[in-house]
């Protein structure tokens, strides 16, 4: 069972409710975010799979929201599983190096859900190194040329171009 303390600390809670927001945004399939609920009642329904842990919506809203810090291991362990991610990112085992890491495939994988990006990375298969630098650097010209930052930013699944999955899916 999911149980956690009361604290409100700046400190672990708020790395784990920016950790956890983070992966509600960006790991789902194309469409919109999975909800608190969705997440609660597949790790909840699939008992074996994610080792018997039973979470509710209410709880997992105040994970993401750092009004409950200290969730078991065994949720946590959980929450890894579903979001397919190492344990160590959401416990806070992994060193800065590492959850940067974490958070930068995360943000690809995200990137990868867009049908266009996911067709130009595929073009790119198969050309020499050298070949894909210029591309690189032509398309870092384009980004600034169009004045957007150099990386695109964090910022999940905002268009909706991609099609995808309905909201069944997700729990809505």
């Amino acid at each position: 069972m999911a149980v956690g303390g009361d604290g409100r600390s700046k400190g672990a809670g708020s790395v784990l409710a920016e950790r956890l927001n983070h992966l509600f945004a960006n790991m789902h399939p194309p469409g919109a975010p999975y909800t608190n609920a969705f997440v609660a009642d597949e790790i909840s329904g699939g008992a074996a799979e994610y080792g018997g842990v039973k979470v509710t919506e209410q709880y997992l809203s105040m994970l993401r929201n750092g009004r409950r810090t200290n969730p078991s291991p065994e949720l946590l362990r959980a929450l890894a599983k579903f979001f397919a991610v190492p344990v160590g990112y959401l416990l806070g085992d992994l060193s800065q190096p590492q959850a940067a890491r974490v958070e930068e495939e995360v943000r690809f994988l995200a990137a990868m859900r867009d049908q266009r990006v996911r067709a130009i990375a595929l073009r790119s298969v198969g050309l020499p190194p050298e070949v894909q630098d210029s591309l690189t650097t032509i398309i870092s010209q384009f980004r600034q040329q169009m004045n957007l930052p150099a990386d695109p930013p964090d910022q999940g699944d905002r268009d909706g171009r991609s099609g995808g999955q309905s909201g069944d899916q997700r729990g809505e």
